[in-house]
């Protein structure tokens, strides 16, 4: 039981520190996100190009399928006794809405392409053309993952020292936990 507990605290403290290194503004609901700027068609076509570069679509290629399966799962949570129905309406709805991650590419584009003037982007697409922009590209993702393995790990020691110190001082107080 303690120890999973340790690996819950471990792993919300993970998630805190992963989720400090955003921006507050990035964790506003979509409604109150700022409008857009404005952009040139060639900005957010530099700004496609980059998220190609990055393999932005990786994020969202299942999101279609992923939506409709959580709606679906949810719609069957009370209707039980529809389960092979909704299974082949799920099929059905997924085929009608293929394509729609394209929505999300499209915004994102407009997003870089309002955060970026247009010559940052295409220096950017240049950058990324680069050795380093190219050795970043293929490297940043397993820093990324290394570090967020390293943050689990980190975090889970360090709540078993939060959690020695919380029972040692429980036990000068005389009260074992």
């Amino acid at each position: 039981m303690i120890n999973r507990s340790n690996t819950m605290l471990a792993l919300g403290l993970a998630l805190g520190l992963a989720g400090a290194a955003i921006p507050a503004y990035a964790q506003q609901p979509a409604a109150q996100a700022a409008p857009l700027k404005p952009a040139t068609p060639a900005a957010i076509g530099y700004a496609k190009e980059i998220l190609v570069m990055k393999n932005a679509g990786a994020m969202y290629a299942g999101a279609v399928a992923n939506m409709v399966q959580r709606v679906k799962d949810s719609v069957l949570q009370n209707n039980l006794n529809y389960q092979k129905d909704l299974n082949e309406v799920s099929v059905v709805v997924a085929q009608n809405l293929s394509g729609r991650e394209k929505e999300i590419s499209e915004q994102m584009a407009k997003i870089y392409a309002s955060d970026f003037t247009e010559q940052e982007l295409k220096d950017l697409v240049t950058f990324y053309k680069s050795a380093l922009g190219q050795k970043l590209l293929l490297q940043e993702p397993k820093s990324i993952q290394s570090s967020m393995a390293f943050m689990q790990t980190w975090a889970q020691k360090f709540s078993e020292e939060i959690n020695g110190q919380f029972r040692a001082e429980m036990r000068k107080r005389g009260k074992e936990i």
